[in-house]
């Protein structure tokens, strides 16, 4: 069953493996991500930052929407990290379950705007984030449990309500 779906450029690291994994009370971290399966360095690290006792599983995006839609991630209470809002959103159009999609982090550019401490978004991240709400997506932000989680429409005044 998928407990949460986050979009964190960080992937795994402190802040996602214990507060959010504690939180949320998961056994099985799947980190769906194309760049990471061809970076051995931060496959190591992301593999050190794994809490005890929770599965972790790294799979690029087709692989990951293959196993979701197989049922072979059911049995897990399961919290999906994805690098990319696009990746993110690649999994909630073509898989099922997938209701609320949580925006931890995001890589800051030129070419995107600022729109929470950890968030940045492009004009392609905004568009693709308005389909997500079109389809009955929740989009929203909070960087930990703790945090007060913020509406995505709402960082953005209102813009795609």
């Amino acid at each position: 069953m998928i407990k949460f779906v986050r979009v964190d450029h960080r992937l795994l690291h402190g802040q996602v493996a214990f507060s959010w994994s504690k939180f949320l009370g998961i056994d099985c971290i799947l980190l769906a991500s194309d760049a990471l399966v061809k970076d051995e360095l931060k496959m190591m690290a992301v593999k050190i930052a794994k809490p005890q006792n929770i599965k972790l599983v790294i799979k690029n995006i087709d692989d990951s929407i293959k196993a979701i839609n197989s049922g072979a991630t059911d049995k897990y209470k399961l919290f999906i990290i994805c690098e990319t809002i696009e990746e993110a959103a690649r999994l909630a159009k073509e898989t099922n379950g997938i209701t609320s999609i949580n925006l931890g982090g995001t890589r800051q550019s030129e070419d995107k705007k600022q729109i929470s401490k950890a968030v940045f978004v492009s004009k392609e991240d905004e568009a693709v984030l308005a389909d997500l709400l079109d389809r009955g997506i929740d989009i929203n932000m909070q960087l930990v449990p703790n945090d007060t989680k913020t509406a995505y429409t709402k960082a953005l005044g209102g813009e795609h309500e």
